[in-house]
């Protein structure tokens, strides 16, 4: 279910930006001056208008849905509780006084390298 909302949701962003750079320029925003819509009032809703307020609809729509899904899944539990139940790391090797691990030398005609040992 929550792949289906995420596609959805990938779709309904790709879309509402390209409808709202398809849009004819106002040339109002950010103090830019440029046309007599800012005198008229408010203009007639067009079509491209209409279908970026469908468009935003669905966004928040889907965006409340993949909340609700996640905060379901969690269903109570914190991050830190789930770092506490993680596995543990295996013991580190015995270290000598010099903080390096202990050697033992390899057997006679052997040409393997040193290995730790396992006291």
């Amino acid at each position: 279910m929550e792949n289906v909302v995420l596609t959805i949701h990938l779709l309904l962003t790709i879309a509402l930006i390209g409808v709202v750079l398809l849009q004819r320029s106002e040339g109002g925003g950010l103090g830019m001056g440029g046309g007599g819509g800012a005198v008229a009032g408010r203009s007639a809703g067009t079509a491209m208008g209409k279908l970026t307020w469908i468009l935003g609809i669905g966004l928040f729509v889907t965006s409340m849905a993949l909340t609700i899904i996640a905060a379901e899944k969690s269903a109570g539990s914190s991050v830190l509780d789930r770092l506490g139940a993680a596995p543990r790391a295996e013991e580190p090797a015995e270290t000598g006084l010099d903080g390096l691990e202990t050697l033992t030398p390899p057997a006679e005609g052997d040409d393997a390298p040193l290995a730790p040992t396992a006291e």
